[in-house]
């Protein structure tokens, strides 16, 4: 089975596995730089990642763009080289711009966008060495996101996240057809997204590998979409559940603790449903409005006058380990994890699928 990728920009992938990028604060340096160490792309997320400093209420977008730095920064001294760094950043950002632009003067590897479509993100780095990568969930997002790309900025994505309907965090799907399972597998995603590619590959003449995520647990799991095509995966909640994770241990307990049933789709500010382990304060946002104390106003689509919560005191109440006040984004197979381990652990249980 193919392992290494190298990319158009002689970048390499020696382990084709990413870690997805979980915000407020759950991938910065420490889970991203061990990640990197084992080979893999380590990924920041570009979601508050400033929260722990002084002045970050008043001063949000500043605050992230210096922790956002500081946390590549980090995360590469701890790779020693290996690896690679990327940044998921929110489509959905108010201060989606800026926040790429620092992503590119911090010295990422690549950007991983998501949470809406990415259509301008070519246009925002311009000529940078950066990867540019969006995250879909549909053939027709993929179809969209290529056409745009090739029509107005003339390049294609350098690899694809294609992310189903079992993920945590942020679901690009239909809250109603999440319930009455009606979303596309992720089998059918994949098969779609690569019928696309080959009129564009051969223009450019390059490849563009497609990443799977969402319900991605095991070796066995990698192995079967790389049987279908994909290149290698995207995984997010297995990494929740490392000695390395940057959240606190009271936040990473409530994955390990979980059980099937405690995992439902939430409603989220962002306007797109997410899946989320049940909290006190989830269950309280089911019968009744929780009026924001702070609103640094940091998602567009989201109104403070109406907001069933404020996501962002959710999540940092949640990483700072105060879990029963806060929101903890976890994927569908959560229920399965049952300890905590290394990052060095899990990677190499995952890279016997590339055996």
């Amino acid at each position: 089975m193919q392992n290494r990728i190298l990319f158009h920009n002689g970048k390499s992938l020696e382990v084709p596995v990413i870690q997805g990028g979980m915000g407020v604060g759950i991938s910065l340096s420490s889970l991203a730089g061990a990640v990197m160490k084992e080979d893999g792309m380590g990924v920041i997320s570009a979601a508050h990642p400033g929260y722990r400093k002084p002045d970050f209420w008043e001063n949000s977008m500043i605050c992230n763009i210096q922790a956002m730095h500081e946390e590549i920064a980090k995360a590469k001294e701890w790779a020693q080289g290996k690896g690679l760094c990327g940044v998921n950043i929110m489509v959905a950002s108010k201060d989606y711009e800026f926040y790429v632009k620092a992503a590119v003067d911090a010295q990422a590897d690549a950007i991983i966008s998501g949470a809406g479509l990415p259509m301008h993100l070519p246009a925002i780095v311009k000529d940078a060495d950066i990867l540019l990568a969006p995250i879909l969930s549909s053939g027709r997002a993929a179809k969209l996101i290529l056409k745009t790309w090739d029509r107005h900025h003339h390049r294609l994505p350098d690899f694809i996240v294609i992310e189903g309907s079992l993920a945590g965090g942020h679901l690009g799907f239909k809250k109603e057809d999440l319930i009455t399972n009606k979303a596309e597998p992720l089998e059918k995603i994949l098969a779609d997204v690569k019928a696309l590619l080959p009129e564009f590959e051969e223009r450019y003449q390059r490849q563009v590998p497609i990443f799977v995520a969402g319900g991605i647990y095991d070796a066995q799991d990698i192995r079967h979409f790389c049987d279908l095509g994909a290149a290698g995966v995207q995984m997010g909640t297995r990494f929740i559940a490392t000695q390395e994770c940057d959240a606190s241990p009271a936040f990473k307990e409530v994955i390990v603790q979980a059980q099937k049933e405690d995992i439902e789709l939430v409603k989220s500010p962002a306007g797109l449903p997410g899946r989320a382990v049940m909290t006190d304060f989830m269950r309280q946002v089911k019968e009744k409005r929780i009026a924001p104390s702070h609103c640094i106003g940091c998602m567009l689509p989201c109104k403070p006058a109406t907001t069933p919560y404020c996501i962002s005191e959710a999540l940092i109440h949640a990483v700072h380990g105060e879990v029963e006040q806060g929101l903890v984004f976890a994927g569908a197979n959560a229920w399965r994890i049952t300890e905590i381990v290394t990052v060095k652990q899990l990677m190499d249980e995952l890279k016997a699928a590339f055996i």
